[in-house]
């Protein structure tokens, strides 16, 4: 599953960062790295961003950068 369809309030670990080049770095830099745990905390109102929680603070991603991101869901969205 890709981090743009977890449903909001629902917990996954990160389990690879895709994408190329620039944005792969960036992604990595804001600390989204494999074995983070990650929520999804709010979506715009056109459901573009999406506003994650991640390492302690919000981030907000657009949906494009978020279909690079592969979670696996926590228990609490089995």
């Amino acid at each position: 599953m890709t981090l743009d369809k977890l449903p909001i309030g629902k917990n996954a670990t990160v389990v690879k960062v895709g994408g190329e080049g620039e944005l792969r770095l960036r992604l990595l830099d804001m600390g989204i790295i494999p074995g983070t745990q990650v929520a999804v905390h709010k979506v715009a109102p056109l459901g573009d961003p999406i506003e994650i929680r991640i390492r302690g603070y919000e981030l907000t991603l657009r949906i494009e950068d978020a279909k690079n991101i592969e979670v696996e869901p926590g228990d609490d969205c089995k």
